[in-house]
């Protein structure tokens, strides 16, 4: 009887964090589209990315659901604009809408559960794979599970930081394409 083998079909990916990686972050939340603003270079690095074979997958905390501040429709609002932007260029969003005082959560980063989940759905391979993040929150769990990092920007904790620190997803992008 043959051995059966799931690696050869286990898929690369890129996780990426949401606000101050793909969107400009904006410290009242982005969730109105006339507030929406996809940085300089994104759809072109994503679509880089999709050329090299990588899923791309949004993991993203949404607080601000929780917190009333707006809905989970503003935010899909966001998302499906981003895709026609990008040329549906994001495999999936994961979200997760909760807030430490209203609510606890392991979805939430640095929880790992969104990160599981997509590893599960999509049949990552965790060392094929990287994640991109703004926040040390967003590379904690990537960390855990054994992905690459990338920070952007410099607004991480010393102990949380990347593997690689860049200024934008295009170097992001880069540096994934160069080390692959």
């Amino acid at each position: 009887m043959a051995e059966y083998s799931n690696f050869a079909s286990m898929n690369k990916c890129v996780f990426l964090d949401r606000d101050g990686v793909l969107n400009e972050d904006r410290p009242n939340y982005s969730y109105k589209l006339d507030h929406f603003k996809i940085l300089p270079g994104v759809p072109e690095a994503l679509k880089q990315l999709k050329d090299a074979g990588y899923l791309l997958v949004v993991v993203t905390n949404q607080s601000g659901i929780a917190q009333g501040i707006y809905t989970e429709e503003d935010m899909r609002k966001c998302h499906h604009h981003f895709q026609e932007v990008s040329e549906m260029a994001i495999d999936h969003f994961y979200f997760s809408p909760y807030h430490p005082t209203v609510t606890a959560s392991l979805g939430r980063k640095p929880g790992s559960l969104l990160f599981e989940k997509a590893i599960a759905k999509f049949n990552i391979d965790t060392v094929q794979s990287w994640m991109v993040g703004d926040r040390g929150r967003d590379l904690i769990p990537a960390k855990q599970l054994g992905i690459r990092t990338i920070q952007i920007g410099d607004e991480v904790e010393e102990e949380n930081r990347g593997d690689f620190e860049v200024g934008d997803l295009a170097s992001a992008a880069q540096v994934i394409l160069s080390n692959s």
